[in-house]
């Protein structure tokens, strides 16, 4: 059996890790189309002293969504310049849309998030979306970002609720690939992965239920302590890693399912992937020890468990259905599962949690 694993070119992380930003960016080329998203156009910008590094660099800010439209509109931007390099500063979306700027262009990309809100930043994989914010389609892409920069005094400065949403984010990684690795599904690559592959995604979950509820206390006081740094690593890196060599199955696919309900569309990827976890335990039938040890990890650091908890309070179950339905679409991870997956049952598993998560809630 072939197994394959893919990793970014190289990763850089730590508190003033902006700072090398220059000089990484000379390895890669000297003009650069720059993708900002609002926060770092408006507050990094300025700051960094790029041109003093070397590099010669357009900043375009971000439109706001990973789709066709802004895509093509910063590739026609890049070629207008003959750029050579192209760098994403920001949030996922804002990142997703630079690699495949990148892609467009056949020119490596350094992404640096501002943020430890998804693992996005790591992977050979954008997450496009309709211009109205609904999942469209994945783009896989023939490459890893070339340079992957993570700043932790930045990440520490950012509101508590995104380094959380990271968190969700990450919580899926260890169960989506092991249930790959039992099913024999694929990867992001169509092969299995390496044990390597579930080695990280399993150091994932560890790291999160050991440093998860201390890192959330030092991002609230603003500072970088060692627990953030390996939840910011965590949320990045590891689970970067272990999603796209280890593989995903249920918990995104349900994440996907639920964009399609417009309530959700103010809540965090990560937000919703934690449900999307938590409905995946209860469609493989989990053990109710491993269940409760989830809901208590969310409960602490202040991710969802609730339906209301994703602005769903009160959904019935024929708008739950079409959230299932798509889920269960053809093509999509959950066929990874090594159980069998029907719309019915993943709506009884979205109910199962939501019931489960008010249960405790009230008890509390």
């Amino acid at each position: 059996m072939i197994t394959t694993a893919i990793f970014p070119g190289r990763y850089v992380q730590g508190d003033g890790a902006l700072d090398q930003l220059g000089g990484e960016l000379l390895r890669l080329g000297g003009r650069a189309l720059g993708v900002l998203d609002p926060f770092a156009f408006d507050t990094l910008a300025s700051g960094l002293q790029w041109d003093r590094e070397g590099p010669c660099i357009h900043r375009e800010r971000f439109g706001g969504e990973c789709s066709g439209h802004e895509i093509d509109r910063l590739a026609r931007m890049g070629r207008e310049r003959d750029v050579n390099v192209v760098v994403g500063i920001g949030g996922g979306k804002a990142l997703d849309t630079a690699k495949a700027v990148a892609h467009c262009l056949d020119r490596p990309v350094a992404v640096v998030p501002t943020i430890a809100s998804t693992d996005a930043p790591c992977s050979a994989l954008s997450v496009i979306y309709t211009p109205e914010g609904a999942f469209e389609r994945y783009l896989v892409l023939p490459r890893n970002p070339d340079l992957v920069l993570v700043d932790t005094g930045v990440v520490a400065r950012a509101p508590v609720r995104l380094l959380v949403s990271g968190m969700g984010d990450a919580l899926s990684t260890w169960f989506e690939a092991e249930d790959c690795r039992t099913r024999g599904g694929v990867n992001m690559t169509g092969r299995p992965g390496p044990m390597t592959a579930y080695a990280l995604s399993r150091l994932c979950y560890d790291t999160l239920l050991e440093y998860g509820v201390a890192a959330r206390t030092a991002c609230e006081a603003g500072v970088v302590t060692p627990a953030l740094e390996r939840i910011v690593e965590a949320n990045t890196l590891l689970s970067g890693l272990g999603f796209e060599s280890g593989g995903l199955a249920a918990a995104h696919a349900i994440h996907n399912g639920l964009t399609a309900l417009h309530e959700t569309h103010r809540f965090w990827h990560g937000e919703k992937v934690a449900i999307g976890t938590l409905a995946l335990l209860a469609l493989t039938g989990r053990p109710p020890a491993l269940a409760d040890e989830v809901f208590s990890f969310c409960e602490a650091v202040g991710l969802p468990t609730t339906l209301a908890d994703i602005g769903l309070a009160g959904v019935g179950d024929e708008r739950l259905m079409l959230v299932a339905e798509r889920a269960c679409q053809p093509g999509e991870t959950i066929h990874n599962e090594p159980t069998e997956v029907t719309p019915r049952r993943v709506l009884a598993a979205l109910k199962a949690v939501d019931a489960e998560g008010r249960r405790r809630r009230a008890a509390r």
